[in-house]
């Protein structure tokens, strides 16, 4: 998920994709411990989706 559609969000869809993200990169580990994944840049990418996301909801309660 690109940074241009973060900022498109509301507070509330942040929070859905947050956990929606969060459970995806928990499957990503699993699968990847029992066995390699193909493309392990997987786990990378939705790792930074993540972190992103959280930084965005923080600035927005910041502000508000």
């Amino acid at each position: 998920m690109k940074q241009s559609e973060i900022n498109n969000l509301s507070i509330a869809d942040l929070q859905d994709k947050l956990t929606e993200h969060t459970k995806q990169l928990n499957e990503l580990n699993l699968a990847h411990a029992i066995t390699p994944l193909e493309n392990p840049l997987q786990i990378r990418s939705a790792r930074k989706t993540v972190a992103r996301l959280h930084t965005a909801i923080t600035q927005r309660q910041q502000e508000a």
